[in-house]
């Protein structure tokens, strides 16, 4: 279902992909927008057991978008240093594909949420944190079920994977 990555020697391990994705803090969301134009945003994320947890407003082309079609992908990058003398940049990144979705379940949405803010608003901000997550009823919480993920380093980095 999936292409397998031409350059097998710089693909990374799952585990290594995953501890990209779980410690970054921005990437950018793909989705099938408008008159079939991509419409890719740049968002900030957090992941946690298989998914990828999203916040955005209730309205918009990005609602309106994963309402129209559920497949999307994501991209986050952990490193990107142009060489110069090299003609080329050392780079560390992770696509994920996977089935995107606007969650309902109250519940669901609540956990979703707090996920979120211990990434974000870490325990010495408890306090601002939960007036946050009382109001975030003008927001809506969106989940990426990962199906498929890759990860890549430049052909430079194979040997030094630690550096990501």
């Amino acid at each position: 279902m999936f292409r397998d990555m031409r350059r097998k020697n710089q693909l990374l391990s799952q585990e290594e992909s995953i501890k990209i994705l779980a410690g970054g803090t921005s990437g950018v969301l793909a989705l099938y927008g408008d008159n079939e134009y991509p419409y890719a945003v740049p968002m900030s994320y957090v992941y946690h057991d298989g998914k990828i947890y999203f916040h955005g407003a209730r309205q918009g082309h990005k609602v309106d978008a994963i309402k129209n079609h559920h497949k999307a992908s994501f991209c986050v990058i952990s490193q990107d240093m142009v060489v110069p003398q090299e003609y080329t940049t050392y780079f560390g990144s992770v696509i994920a594909f996977g089935r995107i979705d606007i969650i309902t379940d109250k519940q669901e949405e609540q956990e979703a949420l707090e996920i979120l803010a211990d990434k974000y608003y870490p325990q010495d901000f408890l306090e601002h944190r939960q007036k946050m997550i009382e109001d975030y009823k003008a927001i809506c919480m969106i989940k990426l079920d990962i199906e498929h993920l890759t990860g890549k380093v430049a052909k430079e980095l194979v040997k030094e994977k630690s550096l990501l």
